[in-house]
């Protein structure tokens, strides 16, 4: 199948996506909430490394002990987790609800942690040791609204609740009860769960406040309680897993047998793959210098060139007033050259040799390809005492000014954002045919579609692009993008191909038609998210 095959598959495929209503799962996968933490992450480059490997090794716990915290990093770039499936979970059905928790918590991004509530596990992770607490600002309960039940269900399901409290402090915090309701055949079923970094005293203090504000929710015939160390919940259904038999069955024998034999596999390619990146990274460092200096010279020499003070005139000295946006390796003002031409100008946020690849990198790459659909370059300055890039002005700005702004999306006709969806379409099947070299661009997003006057798209930003030779089936990077718009694949093992952006084009396409963002905010509500639809793709693959 050819590159243009592939993306007009893609459409067809989100037309039945967007026609599909939805699909019944496991409710103990149900995300009941999620809340993000209010600071952004400090350092990207450190950060998503560092939260993707804590997933992974908290990953490993969860299937042998249903229950890991680990630590990944240090100082401000540090990721703390902690992640628990609920008690009545077996060490099968764990690792599915954990696989739905880590889909789901990346799209905190860009803030540095969050923690999300499933109906049978918990996920959090931050820039700091949270594990002995049990109390916080975000705790919450969610009172279910299907029916009002009599005195005697209430008083059935307050005792319920003491019982499962006492059974859990003697359980490693995990307890369960069902009382029957006297004078009818319905049973009030509680199961509340602490988390086992937390000590007795500390659990037993976060019992009593969540079962407090939990019973609040009666006379409503279900309630939930989602504090900061513990979980609780009561119902009319009883929703709480049976025991598991005594004993281990022939399946489970196969299981761990698979799961034994498998991670032996894992960690031997782990070594392998991190043998060859640490020697690969040797020989680029030591090779990297060489190339800088070589570059500078070359873009000093050629018509590329702009000098810093002409620049700087043009942005009124990088004037707040003439600021267009920030994006992860820069900000960028408009500006106006002597000759009339408007420009929109990238000042980077490094200027040292450590990260000069990245700006001769894009320079090299942009400065190659010429196509309707690609932001053009028409210099940089490499010789004051900062970087710049220096682009065409587009006055229309980025897309996702208008597909995520109910006011100004209503100037995107159905028509436009077709337009839209083909011109990015032949940007990138320009891109990975390029004739030269085939060429990745590793963060295609709404904000990196810029558009010009006539609503035509042109990618933009190709910081963390990279080319690579016919010849060559992948090749193997630093994990790079942004969260969300990352291919699982890419995610999970470091193979960057060009379907990294057919998958990144897909999600897009999906913001696009539905004008949800799925690197949401904090304060939207996850089942409204475009997540909830491309977080069941992800969850096969983690």
């Amino acid at each position: 199948m050819n590159r243009r095959a592939q993306y007009a598959f893609m459409v067809l495929m989100i037309g039945s996506i967007a026609s599909f209503q939805g699909v019944v799962g496991d409710a103990r996968a149900q995300v009941l909430n999620m809340t993000c933490s209010s600071q952004n992450e400090n350092n990207r480059t450190l950060f998503v490394p560092n939260f993707i490997s804590l997933m992974e090794t908290i990953s490993d716990l969860m299937r042998q002990f249903g229950f890991g915290t680990a630590v990944s990093g240090s100082g401000p770039d540090a990721n703390y987790g902690l992640a628990q499936c609920y008690g009545d979970l077996s060490l099968l059905d764990c690792p599915l609800c954990y696989a739905e928790a880590r889909t789901v918590l990346p799209q905190c991004y860009p803030y540095n942690g969050g923690r999300v509530f499933l109906d049978g596990c918990f996920m959090r992770s931050a820039n700091y040791s949270f594990y002995d607490e049990y109390l916080g600002p975000t705790d919450m309960v969610l009172c279910g609204n299907a029916s009002h039940k009599g005195s005697n269900f209430q008083a059935s399901a307050r005792q319920a609740v003491s019982h499962a409290v006492a059974s859990a402090l003697g359980n490693r915090g995990y307890g369960k009860a069902s009382v029957a309701v006297s004078g009818t055949n319905e049973t009030a079923h509680v199961l509340v769960d602490c988390w086992r970094s937390l000590n007795q005293s500390s659990c037993q203090a976060c019992f009593d406040n969540a079962s407090a504000a939990m019973l609040r929710c009666l006379p409503w015939s279900e309630g939930r309680a989602l504090y900061t160390g513990c979980f609780m919940r009561y119902s009319n259904i009883d929703f709480i897993n049976k025991e598991p038999s005594n004993g281990i069955s022939r399946g489970t024998i196969i299981i761990i047998v698979i799961s034994a034999v498998s991670s032996l596999v894992v960690l031997a390619v782990i070594v392998a793959i991190g043998v060859y990146i640490r020697k690969r990274r040797y020989i680029q460092k030591k090779r990297g210098s060489n190339d800088a200096e070589k570059w500078v010279k070359v873009l000093r020499d050629s018509n590329l060139n702009f000098k810093y003070s002409t620049v700087e005139k043009a942005t009124g000295s990088f004037n707040e007033a003439n600021k267009l946006g920030q994006g992860g390796f820069g900000t960028v003002y408009k500006g106006a050259l002597p000759d009339g031409r408007e420009i929109a100008v990238k000042r980077l946020f490094y200027n040292n040799r450590h990260r000069a690849a990245d700006f001769y990198n894009e320079v090299n790459i942009i400065s190659s390809v010429e196509h309707k659909n690609l932001v053009r370059l028409l210099g940089c300055s490499c010789s004051g005492p900062e970087s710049l890039l220096i682009y065409e002005f587009l006055p229309n700005k980025s897309l996702d000014h208008f597909i995520f702004d109910p006011s100004r999306g209503k100037e995107l006709t159905w028509e436009k954002r077709y337009q839209i969806i083909i011109g990015t379409v032949e940007g990138l099947v320009y891109l990975h045919e390029n004739p030269t070299n085939k060429i990745i661009h590793r963060d295609i997003k709404a904000s990196n579609i810029l558009l010009d006057l006539k609503f035509r798209a042109k990618i933009a930003d190709f910081g963390l692009a990279r080319s690579f030779e016919e010849d060559k089936s992948h090749i193997s990077t630093a994990i790079a993008g942004t969260l969300g718009y990352m291919a699982p694949e890419y995610l999970a093992n470091g193979q960057l191909t060009d379907k990294a952006d057919v998958y990144s084009f897909g999600v897009l396409l999906l913001e696009i038609i539905t004008g949800k963002q799925n690197n949401r905010s904090k304060d939207t509500d996850y089942s409204d998210s475009i997540i909830a639809v491309v977080s069941f793709r992800q969850s096969l693959f983690l």
